[in-house]
């Protein structure tokens, strides 16, 4: 397990590439890039790993122009609104990926 933390998007998508080659999975939380980077969801689409949005705030109980994510997608599943817990559910959820369990797409 590896963790990574920039607010550079270039620095996200140059780590989303590289990475591809040992993980088995990604937890991403784009913070305010969830509402407009289409590069990183074009990253995350192209690595074709299971990927997993998580957010601490219920994005879609914030203000109007927060509650559209680009990258959601591209991701099998987004869990937001959960405070901390929101890492650990998405863990669970790629977990449950792995052994071929079917869970709805946003987990809230």
């Amino acid at each position: 397990m590896k963790f990574f933390q920039s607010n550079h998007e270039g620095a996200i998508i140059d780590v989303l590439q590289n990475e591809r080659h040992w993980a088995e999975g990604i937890v991403i939380n784009p913070g305010a890039l969830t509402h407009y980077s289409y590069a990183i969801r074009d990253a995350v689409a192209s690595i074709r790993l299971p990927t997993v949005e998580a957010h601490l705030s219920d994005i879609h109980h914030r203000e109007e122009f927060r509650r559209v994510s680009v990258i959601a997608p591209a991701c099998i599943a987004q869990v937001s609104g959960k405070g901390h817990q929101s890492y650990l559910v998405a863990i669970e959820r790629l977990l449950a990926e792995a052994k071929g369990l079917d869970f709805d797409r946003r987990l809230r």
